[in-house]
C-alpha cells in the first residue's frame, strides 16, 4: 500500500477511534457522577463527530490552504486528494458513530 492509501486508513481509523473513545469515556464519567452512562454516551457520540472529522484530517486550515491552491493554481490532484481525505474521515466517524448507538442499544 503506497503512501496515499495507508493515510486514508489512518485517517479513518483515527476518526472512529476520537469518537469512540469520547463517548466511552464521557460514559464512564457520566456513570462516576450518577447520571446515565448510556445516554450520555450517545448524545456525545452525536456531539463529538464533528470534531473526530477535523482531528482526523489534521486540523482544517492546511486543508483549505491546499483546496485554495489547488483550485487557484490548477492543482486538481491535491483538491481531489483532501476530498478523499475528508470523507475517509467522515466515513471513520460515522462507523465510530454506529459502534457507539450499536452498544448503546439503538438511537435515543
Amino acid at each position: 500500500m503506497d503512501g496515499f492509501g495507508q493515510r486514508l486508513v489512518i485517517i479513518f481509523c483515527t476518526a472512529g477511534g476520537v469518537l469512540t473513545g469520547a463517548a466511552l469515556a464521557g460514559a464512564l464519567g457520566a456513570a462516576i457522577t450518577g447520571q446515565p452512562p448510556i445516554s450520555t454516551m450517545l448524545r456525545l457520540a452525536r456531539e463529538v463527530k464533528i470534531w473526530a472529522i477535523v482531528a482526523a484530517i489534521g486540523g482544517s486550515f492546511s486543508t483549505f490552504e491546499i483546496f485554495e491552491s489547488g483550485l487557484f493554481r490548477g492543482e486538481i490532484t491535491a483538491v481531489v486528494r483532501q476530498l478523499l481525505y475528508v470523507l475517509a474521515s467522515l466515513a471513520g466517524a460515522q462507523a465510530g458513530y454506529f459502534l457507539i448507538t450499536t452498544l448503546g442499544g439503538g438511537r435515543e
